[in-house]
């Protein structure tokens, strides 16, 4: 299954919607992630404008008058709609993948930046996991985390940094996640000066999903449209 996730950082400006029209049409995507969108509410309309045509089904995450809101789009002839489960950083989308004839749950992630709200998330997405141990599952987004120290440059904050590694980590082992190859660029968010960078967007799927998709890479884009790059999840012979 080809997925987008990009973090956008406001999701108002031309630029940014043909960019994200762009990047949708020339992967083919079936699934498209997008977090930080700034607005508070979302219209089919808007979302055949994104996509590029009326084919596609969307859920919208309103969060803190549209501060830290998100969106979950795909094409409705490649993946047909079950059901979804919104939460505090998170869409869960469940539905069938029409040409692999599968059930998958495509979740949205848009962490918070404090580890105590972190751990909630990972808890409460843990819990909906093993509630659904028959789909196939694929976490992707802006995790606001980092896996080792490798992975987060510029910044003093070790002791923040352990306990939120290891919580991470301690998420990824309890659920049997793995972390799709990277492809490109070792970091996905920069500042401005580009002095200070760090993973925080990655895909993250179960052992049934390298099964179906055993090729399945995350592809790092270049930096365009936001202090995140978005990040490309497909075949490596195109699915």
């Amino acid at each position: 299954m080809i997925i987008i996730n990009l973090n956008i950082r406001g999701l108002g400006g031309g630029i940014k919607a043909r960019y994200l029209k762009h990047i949708i049409t020339r992967e083919d995507a079936v699934f498209v992630c997008l977090q930080e969108t700034k607005a508070v509410q979302f219209s089919d309309a808007r979302c055949y404008s994104l996509w590029g045509d009326n084919n596609v089904g969307w859920v919208h995450y309103e969060r803190d008058n549209g501060g830290g809101s998100f969106l979950s789009m795909w094409r409705t002839d490649a993946f047909i709609y079950d059901n979804h489960i919104m939460g505090k950083g998170y869409i869960a989308v469940s539905g069938q993948h029409v040409k692999a004839n599968c059930r998958c749950v495509v979740v949205n992630i848009y962490a918070a930046c404090s580890l105590r709200e972190k751990k909630v998330l990972w808890g409460e997405l843990s819990r909906i996991k093993i509630a659904s141990q028959d789909l196939i599952w694929c976490f992707c987004g802006d995790f606001n985390a980092v896996r080792s120290h490798c992975e987060r440059k510029g910044t003093q904050e070790m002791g923040s940094q352990l306990s939120e590694i290891r919580e991470f980590n301690r998420f990824i082992d309890a659920n049997l996640l793995i972390e799709l190859p990277f492809v490109g660029k070792n970091f996905t968010w920069f500042n401005s000066n580009g002095k200070a960078k760090s993973r925080l967007d990655r895909v993250l799927v179960s052992e049934d999903w390298m099964q179906m998709w055993p090729l399945c890479k995350q592809y790092v884009q270049r930096r365009e449209v936001s202090d995140h790059c978005a990040l490309v999840v497909k075949f490596v012979d195109k699915d």
